[in-house]
């Protein structure tokens, strides 16, 4: 039976993530006994990881980690990491704002054996007209640095597998900070089969988001550095294929 790692990243979510673990919990039953969730808690300054804590004596598949804060791309990455030393056959991330729907989650897991990632396509996006402004933008920075097109680059409902997942991560620095984004372009450069399938996504469900406008712009020009790195190696790379 395959394994499956639910894993999400955590930071100040007390007044989600009890509901976020409820949600979710189940899929990682479903998907077999030794599947698990993951939440990894990103130094949190409120009550999450006493409440995960809290959840993990009562829930045996649920895993709480907790480590230094380092922002929402690297807390990812040491998430990814932690499902595949820990053996994981499938990934899927998600956040733990309660803006995704478990119920989404079965179309994922019925192809996953077709597709090296399965990727939610935002279409119903109830998040606000700033996010969506980001997300376009975003696309067209990776059109013009990396000369790909992807409909929804940083979706955080994404199942992956884990092969493909240990053999990519290698082009991306701890720190990266877009490592969702830049992941899905290194599947689209490398020409690995992708799904791209329309996911709910809902109005944050509580507490205050820690991005705002003003820091994705400062994430995005330091991304674009490291985007020029990693569109390097992909081409060293590729063109010794």
């Amino acid at each position: 039976m395959d394994r499956l790692y639910i894993v999400l990243p955590a930071y100040n979510e007390e007044e989600n993530i009890r509901s976020v673990i409820a949600d979710w919990y189940p899929v990682a039953e479903m998907a077999g006994p030794d599947s698990r969730l993951v939440i990894v808690d990103d130094g949190s300054r409120d009550a999450t990881y006493t409440i995960m804590q809290e959840e993990a004596r009562r829930r045996p598949q649920f895993i709480a980690l907790t480590k230094p804060n380092s922002g929402h791309g690297p807390t990812v990455l040491y998430a990814y990491r932690y499902a595949l030393r820990e053996g994981a056959d499938y990934v899927f991330q998600t956040d733990s704002d309660g803006q995704t729907l478990p119920s989404e989650f079965a179309p994922f897991w019925e192809k996953r054996r077709s597709y090296a990632m399965i990727i939610g396509n935002r279409t119903q996006r109830q998040d606000g007209p700033a996010r969506v402004f980001v997300t376009r933008t975003l696309r067209l920075v990776i059109r013009l640095c990396f000369g790909v097109s992807l409909p929804d680059a940083n979706t955080p409902f994404r199942l992956m597998e884990a092969g493909s997942l240990e053999e990519n991560l290698r082009y991306i620095p701890d720190d990266f900070f877009l490592s969702n984004v830049v992941l899905a372009v290194i599947y689209a450069r490398r020409k690995l089969p992708v799904l791209y399938l329309p996911i709910t996504f809902r109005p944050r469900q509580g507490g205050v988001n820690s991005i705002n406008l003003r820091r994705i712009v400062g994430i995005g020009a330091r991304a674009l550095r490291d985007f020029r790195a990693i569109n390097r190696a992909l081409d060293r790379d590729l063109g010794d294929a």
